[in-house]
């Protein structure tokens, strides 16, 4: 982690960790002046700011500074960058610390709400012409808020704070799941039934969610008490979800397509049969690829540890774009299927999993959406909290659907042919849990 963070400061990118260890490099400061060491969203009134220095006579010699501003007023510099000079545009920060000692606190308080604060590093060397080389200023670099006693422990920033309990309430919630379904739903996968092809895609799905929640609860464990936490975990819980999600695009298109494609060849006697024809599995192959690019895409473009992305960047934008496409084309799918379908259970059975298919896919986009109007700390959390909320409601919506004695087992019945994802086409019996 240490040489992680030695080398994001030597890029002079604005680092998001909340224990930063690294070196102030003068000349990076003068090539690249406009990009923060740092930014933290503080809230309330006992925020602090603690830097330990190291070499301290390299510090005075510099004359070395740290500079706060909030976001709002930075951009408006951003904005007029060319009607103030380097020195002007420093001396315009809303807070300032003089590097002169081995220990400093800066306290920010005053903040009417939670806002994001860049924090920049500055020299005398910064802003004038002539530079020589000279020794790299080795510190420490605390952020913290102020906890529920106002005390400034909370390496949380303000759009942190919750998630450590919530996800903590996840794996609670998936812990006392497990107890009370694991085993049936492992003796009904035994059974290895019409049903079996589905529940194996959706279960190990969501046991790819419950792997991810539990990572990142680890995380944040460990975040709180250092302010560094396990990035391995972090990189961990991202890998799962993306791959929970692959498993879920494919699963979800393979039976709409399917049942699209197999309707149109196939006569209506026969609409429940999972077509795997080139055509369904060239398209679910293409579609998958493509989310599996713009996830891995997206994780480059923001490397915080979270699943969920403010959506800042091209691969963001792309992956909203792209899951707005597939709700919209499985409903207009499944709505084809509905309109003709003179069953009862049938219709049901469709709209019920046309539901689940929206939910999954929608929530995603809605909630990125919605969360515009919020606050930027408030952004992650309605993202993070709420998808995972909609696509565990999808997943309960379709383990009801696929073990339902009174609907999906009476539809199948209405057919001469296996449920689709089946555990072979020619399979004429049928299984009962």
């Amino acid at each position: 982690m240490r040489w992680r963070l030695l080398w994001l400061l030597s890029c002079w990118g604005p680092v998001l960790g909340k224990t930063l260890r690294g070196g102030f490099a003068s000349a990076v400061a003068r090539r690249e002046p406009w990009r923060p060491v740092a930014r933290f969203q503080f809230h309330g009134d006992h925020a602090v700011l603690c830097v330990r220095i190291k070499n301290i006579a390299v510090a005075v010699a510099k004359a070395a500074r740290l500079h706060l501003f909030q976001a709002q007023e930075w951009q408006k510099l951003e904005n007029n960058i060319q009607d103030h000079s380097c020195t002007e545009k420093f001396s315009k920060a809303q807070l300032t610390m003089t590097v002169n000692h081995t220990e400093q606190n800066l306290t920010v308080s005053q903040i009417p709400y939670p806002e994001t604060w860049y924090v920049f590093y500055v020299d005398k060397f910064t802003c004038e012409e002539n530079y020589s080389e000279s020794e790299d200023i080795q510190f420490e670099m605390v952020l913290l808020n102020p906890d529920a006693e106002g005390n400034p422990l909370d390496h949380f920033s303000a759009g942190e704070s919750g998630l450590h309990e919530f996800f903590f309430l996840l794996v609670l919630a998936y812990f006392i799941t497990a107890c009370i379904y694991a085993q049936s739903l492992w003796q009904t996968i035994r059974k290895r039934g019409p049903m079996h092809g589905v529940l194996k895609v959706l279960t190990i799905a969501l046991l790819l969610q419950a792997g991810s929640a539990f990572a990142n609860y680890l995380h944040f464990s460990s975040y709180s008490r250092d302010g560094i936490g396990a990035p391995f975990m972090g990189s961990l819980a991202e890998l799962c979800d993306i791959v929970s999600q692959i498993q879920m695009l494919y699963l979800l298109l393979s039976l709409c397509m399917g049942w699209t494609i197999g309707r149109m060849k196939k006569s209506h006697g026969r609409p429940l049969q999972w077509d795997s024809s080139p055509t369904s599995t060239g398209i679910a192959v293409v579609v998958v690829v493509t989310q599996s690019f713009l996830l891995i895409w997206e994780q480059f473009e923001d490397t915080n540890h979270h699943s969920y992305h403010s959506h800042r960047g091209l691969a963001s934008g792309l992956l909203i774009g792209l899951r707005v496409c597939l709700a919209l084309s499985l409903a207009a799918g499944l709505y084809q299927i509905v309109t003709v379908e003179r069953s009862t259970l049938k219709r049901e059975f469709y709209i019920t999993f046309a539901k689940a298919c929206i939910l999954w896919f929608l929530c995603h986009p809605c909630l990125a959406t919605i969360a515009i109007i919020f606050r930027e700390y408030q952004r992650e959390k309605i993202i993070t909290i709420g998808v995972i909320l909609c696509q565990c409601i999808s997943m309960v919506i379709l383990y009801r659907l696929f073990l339902s004695h009174s609907l999906y087992w009476e539809v199948s019945s209405l057919s001469s042919v296996t449920l689709p994802l089946t555990v072979s086409s020619g399979h004429k019996n049928r299984h009962h849990f």
